[in-house]
C-alpha cells in the first residue's frame, strides 16, 4: 500500500510542476485522494460489500470532486490533475502511467449489462473536459485532445481531437514512448486536418471567384467590340 503511495507521489512530481512538497501533494491534490479512496472502495467491491463499497466512493466524491466508480480498474502511477468533474464509470479500465485531467468523463452509451465503458491502454493522456463513450479501446500512449469525444477505438500512439474525435497524429509505440509529455494532450503546432481541408478549399474558392471574374470582364470587353461595328453601320445609313 505504501509503495503505490509512494509512485502516486512521484508521478505527481513528474508530470505537475506546480508541485513542491511530498505534503503538499498529500494534503492539496485531489486527484491524489480519489485514486486513494478508490482502492479502498474497490477492494471493498472485491470482496461483494457493494454498498460501503458505493458509499465510501460517494464519500471521496464529496470531498474530492472526482467521481469514481468502485467497480471501475485503474493501474499504477495513474493521475489526475486538479480532478474536479472527473467521471470514471463501474466496467472502465485504466491502465498504467495513464494521465487525466479535470471534466474528463468515461463513460457508457448502453444501460444493458457488462462491458459499457472504456479501456485506456498504458501512459494515455486524456485532456481537460474530453468525453470517451463506449465499451472500446484506446491504445497505449493515445492522446485525447481537451474537449473532444471519443466513439470508436483509438489506435496506438495516435492522438486525437474534435467531435466527434478524429486522428491528427500518428506516431508508433516506441515514438510516442520518447515523446514529451504532452500536457492537455496536445501541442502547441497540432493543427486539425478538417481545418486544413476547408483552408485549401477557401483558397480554391477565391482563386476560383478571380477567374470568373476575368472571364466576365473580357466577356464584357467582346460585347463592347461587337456592339461598336453596328453603331458604325447604324450611323451610315442614317447620312
Amino acid at each position: 500500500m505504501f509503495r503505490r503511495i509512494r509512485e502516486d507521489i512521484q508521478c505527481v512530481f513528474e508530470r505537475d510542476p506546480a508541485a513542491r512538497t511530498v505534503w503538499e501533494v498529500l494534503t492539496c491534490y485531489p486527484g491524489f485522494h480519489a485514486l486513494t479512496i478508490h482502492r479502498f472502495s474497490h477492494g471493498l467491491w472485491g470482496l461483494g460489500l457493494k454498498w460501503l463499497a458505493r458509499l465510501s466512493s460517494h464519500v471521496g466524491r464529496f470531498l474530492t470532486g472526482v467521481e469514481i466508480h468502485p467497480g471501475a480498474v485503474i493501474g499504477r502511477r495513474v493521475f489526475i490533475d486538479h480532478g474536479m468533474g472527473v467521471v470514471i464509470g463501474e466496467t472502465a479500465e485504466i491502465g498504467d502511467e495513464c494521465t487525466l485531467y479535470h471534466g474528463v468523463t468515461l463513460g457508457g452509451v448502453s444501460w444493458n449489462a457488462g462491458k459499457r465503458h472504456p479501456t485506456l491502454g498504458k501512459g494515455v493522456v486524456v485532456g481537460a473536459g474530453a468525453k470517451i463513450l463506449g465499451p472500446f479501446t484506446v491504445g497505449d500512449r493515445a492522446k485525447v485532445g481537451s474537449n473532444s469525444v471519443v466513439v470508436k477505438a483509438v489506435p496506438p500512439g495516435a492522438t486525437v481531437v474534435g467531435i466527434p474525435a478524429r486522428v491528427v497524429e500518428m506516431h508508433s509505440q516506441a515514438e510516442a514512448g520518447r515523446m514529451a509529455f504532452d500536457a492537455y494532450a496536445v501541442s502547441a503546432d497540432l493543427d486539425d486536418p478538417l481545418n486544413r481541408v476547408i483552408q485549401a478549399l477557401g483558397t480554391r474558392s477565391d482563386d476560383v471567384e478571380g477567374r470568373l471574374a476575368e472571364i466576365l470582364l473580357r466577356l464584357q470587353a467582346l460585347e463592347a467590340q461587337a456592339e461598336q461595328p453596328a453603331e458604325r453601320r447604324a450611323a451610315s445609313n442614317q447620312r
